[in-house]
């Protein structure tokens, strides 16, 4: 139990740092990252979890997220975006056909699922957008 916790604090840390670093980085993505964090947090450290939702960058996108299973218009282009680019890369990179196939249907189903997140726009205007 301990062991478990541990982790899921260690890698709801990592993931709120990557988040953290997406503000600044066009090619990271923040709200998975924040989304991922709240997650380990959740069932790990009520207190964390407590904070990054009262948090004003992050509060309002796990909020949205748990209330609504919807993202904003903007964030879901900017994924996109993100995706398409750093799986055209890896495709690009990776020496065999068979890893070039497997990730494009990776990218594929990936999108299929994310553009079908529904879109919620009464948050547009807040911080986490901009």
């Amino acid at each position: 139990m301990i062991i478990r916790r541990f982790f899921l604090n260690l890698i709801g840390g990592l993931s709120l740092c990557l988040g953290i670093l997406g503000i600044f980085l066009p090619i990271l993505p923040t709200t998975p990252f924040v989304l991922l964090s709240s997650a380990c947090f959740m069932r790990s450290s009520p207190r964390f979890h407590r904070w990054l939702s009262e948090h004003a960058t992050f509060g309002p996108i796990i909020t949205n997220w748990h209330q609504y299973r919807a993202v904003s218009q903007k964030v879901k282009w900017r994924g996109a975006l993100v995706m398409i680019a750093s799986f055209s890369f890896s495709i690009y990179v990776v020496p065999h056909d068979w890893l070039k196939i497997m990730l494009l249907v990776m990218l594929l189903g990936l999108l299929s699922w994310f553009i079908r997140l529904p879109v919620i726009e009464h948050l547009a205007d807040q911080e986490e957008n901009h």
